[in-house]
């Protein structure tokens, strides 16, 4: 007993500390644990240990799930590079392109960075709005996808719809228009595709429903030299749907005389009301009914016989007419008068 306590104390004494508890007595008293409660302890271990910090650096950077980021919102006219070159200032960029249309080769709308680092990722996505080309681009994490977009419950009290917009009115301007009524989360013009002309209209997103309301109560709705149109775009779509659907296709129920049951017209030989179809008939006792008599064999057929064609001779019905005679038969004239 002596002589382990004297082991012991050499070990301490010489800087080595005796292992308290293996791997596997670790892990089980780390697995009851719920998620905050180890991310309080590594925090607290990397922040005392380098050596751990790194470790929890380059586990957390290993999947590059953690590491990309969806922007959508771009401009038509946005490359891969200009893309690249407003997320660079939060570290290093593994790859980033905007999404072409193979059809047309023309810009998507969106496209994907993927840093090499976690930390920029989070980084990035402290600041998730970037005025590009015009145009406020938003981004989040990739994995979580337009799901990861504003789909909180107050969205549509947060989304306005402006119109009658001015040709020469930019987002850049729409934005430090409205942006005093708030934080804008996301805000562009609508553009055209093709042409890459202003469509008349554009949407701004505040973070809070009170920026939004503030906005839409602002007495003074003039930019670029027109009144413009300031409402909820939840609204305004709604009457943009109810615009499109025609009044000739809706159905419109029409009443039946009862008795029937089926759709068509009433016919004069109709059957009195509270008539109903199909009426019973009682059936008809089994019998066996004789084979109809099959026809005879046809005849042999006959060469065709050609004959003379024969000339038909217009008959003449009557007495012929026969002339006027006198005395020794020599004509008979009238003496004129």
């Amino acid at each position: 007993m002596e002589d382990l306590k004297k082991r012991k104390l050499e070990e301490t004494s010489n800087g080595q500390i005796p292992s308290l508890h293996s791997e596997e007595q670790l892990r089980s008293l780390l697995d009851p644990l719920a998620k905050p409660q180890l991310v309080d302890l590594l925090a607290k271990l990397g922040s005392q240990y380098p050596s751990i910090a790194e470790d929890i650096k380059s586990v957390a950077s290993a999947d590059p799930v953690h590491r990309k980021l969806f922007v959508r919102g771009l401009a038509w006219n946005t490359t891969s590079e200009t893309l690249c070159a407003a997320f660079r200032v939060h570290g290093e960029i593994e790859e980033g392109a905007v999404i072409i249309d193979k059809a047309s080769g023309k810009s998507r709308g969106y496209g994907f960075i993927t840093y090499k680092h976690m930390e920029s990722t989070q980084s990035a996505l402290r600041a998730p709005s970037k005025l590009i080309d015009g145009r406020l681009a938003v981004c989040n994490l990739a994995c979580e996808g337009l799901s990861g977009a504003s789909t909180t419950p107050d969205l549509t009290q947060r989304k306005l719809y402006i119109g009658g917009l001015s040709p020469d009115v930019t987002s850049e301007l729409l934005l430090n228009f409205f942006g005093r009524h708030g934080d804008i989360e996301e805000g562009s013009v609508a553009y055209d595709k093709d042409t890459n002309e202003s469509r008349g209209f554009g949407f701004v997103t505040y973070k809070t429903a009170e920026a939004a309301k503030r906005a839409m109560d602002d007495p003074q709705k003039i930019l670029g030299g027109r009144n413009i149109i300031v409402k909820l775009a939840d609204s305004h779509k709604g009457k943009m749907g109810q615009a499109q659907v025609p009044a000739a296709v809706v159905p419109i129920a029409l009443p039946l005389p009862s008795g029937y049951p089926q759709p068509g017209k009433a016919h004069a030989s109709a059957a009195p009301v509270g008539y109903t179809y199909p009426q019973a008939v009682a059936t008809y006792p089994a019998s066996a009914y004789l084979s109809p008599p099959t026809a005879p064999a046809p005849y042999p057929t006959q060469p065709q016989i050609s004959y003379a064609p024969v000339t038909a001779k217009k008959e003449q019905y009557g007495l012929p007419p026969t002339p006027a005679v006198g005395m020794g038969g020599y004509p008979y004239y009238i003496a004129k008068q």
